[in-house]
């Protein structure tokens, strides 16, 4: 009788771990995709498609892009790159860059803010990239 009590003990214990495996698992997975969200990340070349000439300095560029970004976010960062490419003939060619990084905002407000860039700058598209991420404000300030 005693050793099939241990058994029975045993067989609950597994049970009762399983089920709280189960339990942090979904608890965990639920927390994670609250917390996922899209990150959109636009390539502003500021060459002009038809000269392929910068249409303003690169401290214009900046400027006026940071300028139609307030309108569409409350907050966005702009970085600074060199794009470059191949030509027909083989030689590579640069332009001035602006990588723009949105999070906390939807695929409309960011094709109405890269309509509007895209006008200004006069180019041919702007590319916009959709990565998930997930976001977290960390201070060690208590």
């Amino acid at each position: 009788m005693g050793k099939k009590l241990g058994i029975v003990a045993i067989v609950i214990s597994i049970i009762a771990v399983v089920v709280s495996c189960i339990a942090i698992f979904k608890a965990n997975s639920t927390t994670t995709a609250k917390s996922e969200e899209i990150q959109y990340v636009m390539y502003l070349g500021t060459n002009d498609k038809d000269t392929n000439s910068p249409v303003f300095s690169e401290e214009e560029s900046k400027n006026k892009a940071e300028t139609i970004l307030a309108n569409y976010f409350d907050g966005f960062t702009v970085q600074e790159a060199k794009g470059g490419w191949k030509n027909d003939d083989g030689s590579i060619a640069h332009e001035y860059t602006l990588v723009i990084i949105l999070s906390d905002t939807n695929l409309d407000q960011v094709h109405k803010a890269a309509a509007e860039l895209q006008k200004t700058f006069n180019q041919s598209s702007v590319m916009i990239q959709q990565n998930t991420s997930k976001t977290e404000f960390y201070s060690a300030e208590k």
